[in-house]
């Protein structure tokens, strides 16, 4: 029989509502999981707000102290869907009480406070994994399997860009993700850890980095209010606060294979509501990724005959193609949302005993913590940074 797995679930904002419906959802399409969740008990600071969200998501039960939340001994795996601030002292203490955790990305909001969590998951014998869920789009994972199949060669190239604009009005309130002690950076820690962790996990670890950083609206009204279904603002009062984060970072990458990458995360690209691409070039050929265009892979092969040469585009919605074979018939696509169910999927196989490669554990969200780190101590220095110094 599989092994039940009760979940107590921290922040019931944009997140924890996404991270809920994976919850949900996961056994109805993966029946054969090793584990499988149970929704135990969600957790937040205003009992009539998580007292709804625990009702509204199907949660068994609800708490409004974290700590108490741990305690508990019917809870195995600890979901830590909070801002960033409080990542570190929520997941350590999960795991001194011998919880597997999940944290959201990214692990934390520095790299002390990272390599602390990933020690005590480490030494309390627990899982661990960071929510990086691009990992888990089907074309991302297929672009994985092209990539060590050797059908682009060896890399030379990483191109990476994540874009929005939510913020580009200047009297969008200040609400906690433009807090540096909330948020720990603006879209440098929000988006371009998403577009490092495709890196890595891609193209391989990054040795060295150039960055730079600018904030383009540098005082907002002050939120008076936060929608917690939504994590966004319902209005801003007559009261002016600092901005403490980046509108946007760009860094050059060199990775250890020898490998060059560009990066760019901003929120103030006008008509990009979503826009992760990137693009890997080898010798053999190239491969291209959209997430507006998520069940889809471009993909070149220089060794194709010239008259036919050309990128070609994947449909990535067959049964061969990952997690695809627990969805629907050829030809009817999936969205983003699923790509938490595959999450906790492969959660699930971990706990389970089934799978024993669950990434990117607690170590991995160093690894990524160490290169957002990197570039921003090198945007303030002017300099290459080398990651491992650090």
């Amino acid at each position: 029989m599989p092994q039940e797995v009760n979940v107590g679930l921290i922040g019931y904002s944009f997140m924890g509502k996404v991270h809920s419906h994976a919850f949900k959802d996961m056994s109805f399409f993966f029946p054969e999981a090793a584990a499988y969740p149970v929704m135990k008990a969600i957790c937040g600071r205003n009992e009539a707000n998580v007292s709804d969200a625990a009702k509204t998501f199907g949660w068994q039960s609800y708490e409004t102290d974290w700590k108490t939340l741990i305690g508990r001994d019917d809870i195995h795996l600890v979901d830590v869907s909070t801002p960033g601030d409080s990542h570190a002292e929520i997941a350590i203490a999960a795991a001194e009480a011998g919880k597997h955790v999940f944290c959201e990305k990214p692990l934390a909001n520095n790299l002390a406070e990272a390599r602390a969590m990933a020690d005590a998951v480490r030494n309390a014998g627990v899982k661990s994994m960071v929510a990086y869920n691009y990992r888990r789009v089907p074309a991302v994972a297929l672009a994985k399997k092209l990539i060590e199949e050797g059908r682009i060669g060896d890399i030379y190239h990483w191109r990476a860009v994540y874009l929005q604009d939510w913020i580009m009005d200047p009297d969008f309130p200040l609400v906690w993700r433009l807090q540096k002690e909330k948020a720990g950076s603006g879209p440098h820690g929000d988006l371009n850890a998403h577009i490092i962790d495709l890196a890595r996990y891609l193209v391989g670890d990054i040795s060295e980095v150039s960055g730079m950083q600018e904030t383009f609206i540098k005082e907002r009204p002050i939120a008076e209010e936060i929608d917690a279904a939504l994590g966004a603002s319902t209005g801003g009062s007559s009261q002016m606060g600092q901005v403490t984060v980046d509108d946007t970072t760009l860094f050059l990458a060199r990775f250890e294979n020898g490998a060059v990458g560009t990066f760019e995360a901003t929120r103030f690209a006008g008509g990009r509501r979503n826009g992760n691409r990137f693009e890997i070039n080898g010798s053999k050929g190239s491969i291209a990724f959209n997430l507006e265009k998520m069940n889809e892979l471009q993909y070149y092969n220089r060794e194709d005959e010239d008259h036919i040469q050309g990128f070609r585009e994947i449909i990535v919605n067959e049964g061969v193609h990952p997690y695809m074979d627990h969805w629907w018939p050829p030809g009817h696509i999936i969205g983003w949302e699923h790509t938490f169910i595959h999450e906790v999927y492969d959660l699930m196989q971990a706990i389970g005993g089934a799978d024993d490669n669950l990434h990117p554990d607690f170590d991995e969200g160093v690894k990524d913590q160490a290169v957002l780190e990197a570039v921003s101590i090198s945007a303030e220095n002017k300099s290459w940074i080398k990651v491992a110094d650090l």
